[in-house]
């Protein structure tokens, strides 16, 4: 899955080119023009990374940069400042809030794209890995192919994005809702009991000619890549 973008800023022509810019990256992006707005985004459900505006309504940036490092949940999220202020003191400020890089506008679009990607790599190198492992099982991004002890996993397009998923994030267990947001979009209406029939048939799949089941069933939770596959005897 794509690395997932806020962008919390309320110059709507900026916004509009940063997202642009960003989508055409391969990130999915999402848009709030107001501090207040963006700190309710990021409660229900948080981003991969955050370029925030110092200046914002309704909530300022760095009050809403305290607030994210403050909650154990977003501590480590990764936060790009935009600001119009750049003297040193300033820059100082910005960065001691919690904000991970600053940039002062006007600013190059292709230098905050080249920040947004050594961020995204530096917090979690598997969002932006080509290849991803888990186990015996391999998940080539570019070829968009899939091997379980080198053989070649047949899979469906949405159970290759599960299964992607998934390996992103080994051991955590997601319910039905969060599988179907992060897996088929949040502007996508299905029945939650789709997720079960998908993993039935990802777990068929990668579990043809194998004993060992790398998908754990949490009753009453979700899903998850067993944190112990492939370490038992």
């Amino acid at each position: 899955m794509a690395a997932r973008i806020l962008i919390v800023e309320d110059e709507e022509p900026l916004t509009l080119l940063l997202r642009y810019n960003l989508e055409a990256e391969g990130y999915e992006v999402d848009t709030a023009a107001r501090g207040d707005e963006g700190d309710v985004k990021l409660k229900e459900n948080a981003p991969d990374l955050v370029v925030l505006d110092w200046m914002l309504p309704g909530l300022s940036g760095i009050e809403l940069c305290r607030r994210l490092r403050a909650r154990p949940e977003t501590r480590q999220l990764p936060i790009i400042m935009l600001t119009a202020r750049g003297e040193e003191s300033e820059r100082v400020r910005g960065l001691s809030t919690g904000a991970d890089d600053y940039i002062v506008k006007p600013f190059s679009v292709p230098e905050l794209v080249a920040r947004v990607r050594a961020l995204l790599r530096r917090a979690n190198p598997d969002r932006v890995a080509n290849l991803l492992a888990f186990g015996d099982i391999e998940l080539d991004r570019e070829k968009k192919r899939v091997s379980r002890t080198g053989k070649a996993v047949d899979l469906g397009p949405t159970e290759y994005r599960l299964l992607e998923f998934l390996m992103e994030r080994p051991g955590r267990v997601f319910s039905r809702a969060q599988l179907l947001d992060g897996v088929w979009g949040n502007e996508i209406y299905i029945d939650e009991r789709t997720v079960d029939v998908h993993v039935g048939r990802l777990r068929k799949a990668l579990n043809r000619g194998h004993s060992d089941d790398p998908i754990r069933t949490v009753r009453g939770a979700g899903y998850a890549l067993n944190d112990l596959f492939g370490k038992t005897a």
